[in-house]
């Protein structure tokens, strides 16, 4: 597998590997043995989740609870015990924790989105790695947008370069 972990506004993209799926499982299992939650409520997504497209070396995660404005304390200690931190980015529909490769916090390996089970961004975010894993014109569209956008500046450009085709995935879910 490609070493998993990207610096900040670091840009990469590295081929698909069946060994994503892997190290989610393992990932799971590590947070289902910390966390209080049930196992259908945390997913692989992002484009390590999709299949045979390129993607930054970092695994996404879902987790869905049931509110994000009273989190149980537990869940935010297990997540730390599994190597998870909360990072300061202020999102109104999630809560955002990291892996990183080390303790200098520098590259980080893995995103864990938090969010409120069977809300919207939940659906949204499920919805496109099903729908990009079904349909391989639209999976070869947003491969394409990922390989010429990262020719932009920064991280901040490239992802702002993706927004309107997520944006119109997630519409087919409605």
């Amino acid at each position: 597998m490609h070493k998993l972990g990207l610096k900040k506004n670091e840009i990469k993209l590295v081929p698909y590997t069946e060994e994503y799926h892997c190290e989610f499982c393992t990932v799971k299992d590590e947070i289902l043995r910390t966390v209080p939650i049930e196992e259908n409520r945390i997913e692989h997504i992002g484009s390590t989740a999709i299949k045979g497209i390129v993607s930054k070396p970092v695994l996404d995660l879902v987790m869905g609870i049931d509110r994000l404005q009273s989190i149980d304390p537990e869940i935010v200690a297990g997540l730390k015990k599994s190597g998870f931190l909360r990072l300061k980015v202020e999102r109104p529909e999630e809560i955002i924790f990291a892996k990183f490769t080390d303790d200098t916090y520098q590259e980080k390996t893995h995103f864990l989105h938090l969010v409120e089970y069977n809300q919207q961004l939940w659906h949204d975010l499920v919805f496109f790695r099903d729908h990009l894993n079904a349909n391989p014109g639209e999976r070869e569209a947003y491969q394409r947008l990922k390989k010429d956008s990262i020719r932009l500046t920064g991280i901040d450009e490239y992802t702002a370069s993706k927004e309107s085709f997520v944006k119109r995935i997630y519409s087919k879910r409605k």
